[in-house]
């Protein structure tokens, strides 16, 4: 993996904790937004950990040209920010980021984040997702044409709500009284109709579309 902060105390503390790890690799570090796409571009991590205010480039502009290059499709992107309540925090997930990670998280959560990025599922923090989400598109509507909706039938329609909401596939098959295996069937046909890349551009189409209660 890659981690991209321009600052040194922080790359230094995520080396510390990425290294102990077994199952991890730190592969290369960016202390700028263009340092890190070439880094990216080079060593072709599976996960990068990208802080969103950087000289140069900022991680927004880095994570758009590592989400638009077709030879990185099997680069997961988390962001990181300072607060909860980020203003490019929807942004970036539109831009393609698979979540986005508060810097001063439990090391333990943040490891778990990694690996579920890895896996190539979507992370996004459960505590603040929705509050998110919801601040910055009632600020700023992205309801206009969405393509694709009529793809969906209404029990996709409906399970594409329920992922805006931040619910899991287990939370999603208690409230529709299914099976987790019937959830996920239901996700993934959601995500393959939609041409989505991962559970977070799910959660940007559900509230662009109306789909969140």
């Amino acid at each position: 993996m890659v981690v991209a902060d321009d600052q040194a105390l922080v790359r230094m503390g995520l080396r510390v904790l990425l290294e102990a790890e077994d199952d991890v690799e730190l592969v290369g570090e960016a202390c700028d937004g263009a340092e890190a796409v070439r880094v990216v571009r080079t060593v072709r991590p599976d996960v990068v950990l990208m802080d969103v205010r950087m000289p140069v480039m900022d991680g927004l502009e880095a994570l758009r040209r590592i989400a638009g290059d077709e030879e990185l499709s099997g680069t997961r992107v988390v962001v990181l920010t300072t607060f909860e309540l980020d203003e490019y925090v929807f942004e970036a997930l539109r831009a393609g980021a698979s979540g986005f990670l508060i810097k001063d998280e439990d090391p333990a959560q943040m490891l778990a984040a990694v690996r579920v990025a890895a896996q190539g599922e979507a992370l996004l923090s459960p505590s603040v997702t929705r509050r998110v989400v919801s601040a910055f598109t009632s600020r700023a509507p992205q309801r206009g044409e969405v393509p694709r909706l009529e793809s969906l039938t209404e029990r996709e329609r409906e399970v594409v709500g329920l992922v805006g909401e931040g619910l899991s596939n287990e939370e999603i098959a208690g409230r529709l009284v299914v099976s987790p295996a019937t959830a996920r069937t239901h996700v993934s046909r959601s995500m393959v109709k939609l041409g989505a890349r991962d559970r977070a551009q799910l959660v940007v189409f559900a509230f662009r579309a109306g789909l969140v209660r």
